[in-house]
């Protein structure tokens, strides 16, 4: 596979392989220049993660209503250095990142790990995508159309052993009415903006916004870019109704992830921004064990 990808094939190979395939062979050619970076070191003290970090780029993402969409990402990519390598190869990252961008999505992470870890001779490669996600929402009484952006993450790695392991992370924000507060006032009670950070690892391919959707029904009521009166009127009657600590926000999303077969591990964590207090509440569930590629 490695091989493969990205070169045109020369026109004897086209009868017997496709023709639109490339490869990466001669790509990092430099001649005879000295490499210092291949030189030898003699500290004896590997690195876990050297790499480049927040280099802005644009990418596609699968969009469960129009196909794809079209976002720019922070990307973070890192590679395992050996005790005896004196430094990686940074530009390498760049351009093997660059040869993916007809097809840059998070579909293609295995390819690009597996890249990653043979063209700079790594036992261990990682990588981190980070981009807004925008869905067009309606306002729950006016029906007024919004973009409501979240941020999202997929965090990725390859083994020594060629294991891939891929997370996939939203951060969305809700509103929640304090059950306390409303219990013992005579009238109203204090409601906040809260984030919610969900992160999970699966079977199969998990939609962004089946992960959002999940996480806003798990909420005193959702948060929406646009809002006529009576929208807020709606909005503000449906989280009085509908109380809830940050222990109960992310038990209810706990519960709804567990019996998600497609789940195979999650943590999730809910921060409300308290309209009263003088710092925030925290809440956070993990179903086993820290994630190796946090």
């Amino acid at each position: 596979m490695k091989d493969t990808l990205f070169r045109k094939q020369d026109e004897s190979e086209i009868g017997t392989r496709d023709p639109q395939e490339y490869r990466l062979e001669n790509i990092f050619d430099v001649g005879c220049m000295k490499d210092v970076q291949s030189e030898p070191d003699h500290r004896n003290v590997a690195i876990n993660k050297v790499g480049i970090k927040n280099l802005r780029y644009p990418v596609t993402v699968l969009d469960k209503s129009n196909g794809q969409q079209n976002t720019v990402a922070a990307i973070n990519m890192f590679v395992a250095l050996p005790h005896e390598c004196k430094g990686t190869h940074m530009s390498r990252f760049v351009e093997l990142l660059h040869l993916f961008r007809p097809n840059l999505s998070l579909k293609t992470f295995s390819d690009i790990l597996t890249q990653m870890k043979s063209h700079l001779d790594a036992e261990s490669a990682h990588i981190e995508v980070t981009f807004p996600f925008f869905i067009e929402k309606q306002a729950p009484v006016s029906k007024c159309v919004g973009l409501m952006d979240y941020t999202c993450r997929l965090v990725g790695s390859i083994d020594s052993g060629c294991k891939v392991d891929l997370i996939s992370e939203v951060r969305v924000p809700i509103s929640s009415v304090c059950p306390c507060s409303r219990e013992i006032s005579t009238s109203g009670a204090h409601n906040q903006r809260g984030m919610v950070h969900l992160r999970t690892r699966f079977n199969r391919f998990i939609w962004i916004e089946d992960m959002i959707q999940l996480v806003e029904k798990s909420a005193s009521c959702d948060v929406y870019s646009v809002l006529k009166r009576s929208d807020e009127k709606y909005v503000t009657e449906k989280g009085f109704q509908n109380p809830k600590f940050v222990e109960d926000i992310v038990r209810d999303i706990a519960v709804a992830l567990q019996a998600d077969k497609n789940i195979t591990w999650f943590d999730v964590s809910v921060e409300n921004f308290e309209s009263i207090h003088n710092h925030n509440a925290y809440a956070y569930i993990s179903s086993g064990d820290q994630p190796s590629s946090k």
